[in-house]
């Protein structure tokens, strides 16, 4: 765990646990390459001014993943945090001094296995931010564990489907991608699979009603890429199916982009 390339204090990192105000991106990293990297840096520099108002250095964030994978030669996840450790709750208003937090933990290469979802009703705050508020999207998670489930699809207000805690989910009608239409997170792996895709993207505001009609659903994740959804409450499907494995092949193919 290194702040601004040094390892980070307790002093420095308090702040995240009792302000817990900032935002992050994690990824992959392989060889020294991540697939969708100046994704990760666009979201940074975009949640940087959403959040604090202050561009962010892009090539300083690259300096130090660079710094932290030093001597690592095994996969590893990567999260960047940007943050700054002097706010706190009363001073949540001053002008933010935003510094870079990476941190690594080692990575699984094995194919994920499937999910079986339950539908909650949440919406995360800010939905288009990658921010560390977590507490209520892991709330709806251990409740959905607690019962037996792997994680959680979350169902905006109208009863639309918007996302899983964590990542994105699509799925699979008439051997085409549809993804729902909602406010959520635009994640890198789902970026990097529509861009690679040589079809018109397809996005429908889609309820758990419309969930019969799909043949397969799935969960895109930087950190596990494509991941079979066996479930969503009642709602079953192969985990087989052919276009998964499809996706699968196209993401794989993307090439990793140098750190």
């Amino acid at each position: 765990m290194e702040l601004n390339g040094v390892p980070a204090t307790i002093e420095q990192v308090k702040a995240l646990a009792l302000t817990n105000y900032g935002h992050f991106t994690s990824m992959l990293v392989g060889d020294g390459g991540v697939r969708g990297f100046s994704l990760h840096l666009q979201r940074l520099t975009r949640d940087c001014r959403k959040l604090f108002g202050a561009e962010l250095d892009t090539e300083r964030v690259r300096e130090y993943v660079r710094h932290a994978l030093q001597g690592l030669d095994q996969p590893v996840t990567v999260r960047v945090t940007i943050y700054d450790p002097e706010m706190g709750l009363g001073t949540i208003g001053a002008e933010a001094q935003p510094q870079v937090l990476v941190t690594t933990r080692e990575a699984s290469l094995a194919e994920p296995p499937p999910w079986r979802l339950q539908a909650a009703s949440y919406r995360r705050e800010f939905p288009a931010v990658k921010h560390v508020g977590l507490f209520g999207a892991m709330h709806q998670r251990r409740r959905a564990q607690r019962e037996g489930y792997d994680d959680v699809l979350f169902l905006n207000p109208d009863g639309t489907i918007s996302e899983i805690a964590t990542s994105n989910v699509g799925f699979i009608r008439d051997g085409q991608v549809i993804w729902p239409r909602s406010e959520w997170l635009p994640g890198t792996t789902m970026t990097l699979i529509n861009q690679a895709l040589d079809e018109p993207i397809s996005t429908e505001p889609l309820t758990l009603s419309d969930l019969p009609s799909m043949e397969a659903a799935f969960a895109t994740n930087a950190a596990t890429g494509i991941r079979p959804v066996a479930a969503v409450d009642a709602t079953e499907w192969t985990t087989e199916h052919t276009m998964l494995q499809q996706l699968r092949e196209v993401y794989e193919a993307i090439p990793a982009e140098t750190v």
